[in-house]
């Protein structure tokens, strides 16, 4: 999902810059919230490749009906190069299409990451990578996106009755205390102790929680319970639409290297992120998040050990996350 969000600033940029272009973009049907609305010029086709074009015979269908919407020239822009990208880039390429490919840089991850002799070098981010596949194509494109409800609503009405409007001077903070992988995740019962500690500050927040899954749900659930002024998001808000809206009133994102930091960042909202295993010289920050609003240890040699941090930790004590305190991420909040 991360990775999808991560395409939006540069899809919109090359929409508004080249207004003639009519542009698909090609993705699962959850990612219809990012592009429905983004531009006059941009069309979405939600697709889920394991169940209607499962296979090789799906992806010939797939191919058949992106076809059907070239006027007999088309440009591929492969923003993903997995097996199926390369599959449907092959056959366009078979028929005369111009296509281009991400470069993902993996050589200057491994030496990023790697357990000696690191190389500690910013990596180009996400967005340039998706801006070089364009300028393959003939297209130098300059991302300035600020939010995708530019050109929609983001009402608070749309939401239901128990978040109400928001009040003068009330801080809303969001949680997002989850990620893929154990790497990535701060402890659950320090993040726990944060949010408490938010419950009983003088400012007096309100806090959003957010997570999808049954395990997930049941946790911040649990916390909204015990602690004042905390809502869990998945409880009351149906579908990602909503939680776009909602993310768009925050005064401040509290998120894991996750989809949820690029989802804060689509609708312009400030992320307070806490990086462990992973590094945002990967290449992986939230689109305009200032390196300042990173939270991490940057004392231990180790680190980063993984790009995606679904690596065992090769200490066996997790100090990267361990070492941050819960005092750490508030003070980062700017709440007083």
């Amino acid at each position: 999902m991360g990775d999808v969000a991560m395409t939006v600033p540069v899809v919109y940029a090359l929409a508004k810059e080249h207004p003639t272009l009519r542009i698909t973009v090609v993705s699962r049907p959850f990612a219809k919230a990012f592009f429905e609305g983004l531009a006059e010029n941009v069309d979405f086709l939600g697709i889920d490749p394991k169940k209607d074009f499962k296979g090789l015979s799906g992806l010939n269908r797939l191919y058949a009906l992106l076809k059907e919407k070239t006027d007999g020239k088309a440009y591929i822009a492969d923003f993903h190069n997995v097996l199926r990208t390369k599959y449907l880039r092959f056959r366009f390429a078979l028929a005369g299409h111009r296509t281009a490919v991400i470069n993902k840089h993996k050589s200057g991850k491994r030496q990023l990451c790697r357990k000696t002799n690191k190389v500690l070098r910013q990596q180009p981010t996400s967005f340039q990578n998706y801006a070089d596949v364009l300028a393959q194509l003939g297209w130098d494109v300059q991302p300035k996106f600020t939010t995708i409800f530019e050109h929609k609503e983001n009402s608070l009405a749309k939401l239901p009755y128990i978040i109400g409007e928001k009040k003068e001077n009330e801080p809303w903070i969001g949680i997002a205390p989850f990620a893929a992988h154990k790497g990535k995740m701060y402890p659950q019962e320090k993040m726990e102790e944060v949010v408490r500690q938010l419950s009983t500050h003088p400012a007096h927040p309100r806090i959003f929680l957010f997570g999808a899954g049954k395990a997930e749900v049941d946790i911040i659930a649990q916390w909204a319970e015990k602690y004042e002024r905390t809502i869990c998001v998945a409880s009351w808000l149906k579908g990602m639409q909503q939680e776009l809206i909602l993310m768009s009133h925050l005064d401040t994102m509290v998120s894991m290297d996750s989809a949820n930091m690029h989802l804060a960042s689509l609708v312009g909202t400030r992320v307070v992120s806490v990086w462990g295993a992973t590094h945002p010289f990967c290449g992986f920050l939230g689109w305009n998040q200032k390196t300042e609003d990173v939270v991490q240890n940057e004392t231990l040699t180790c680190r980063p050990c993984s790009v995606f941090g679904n690596k065992l930790c090769h200490r066996g004590d997790f100090a990267c996350m361990e070492s941050i305190t819960p005092e750490t991420i508030i003070s980062r909040l700017k709440l007083t």
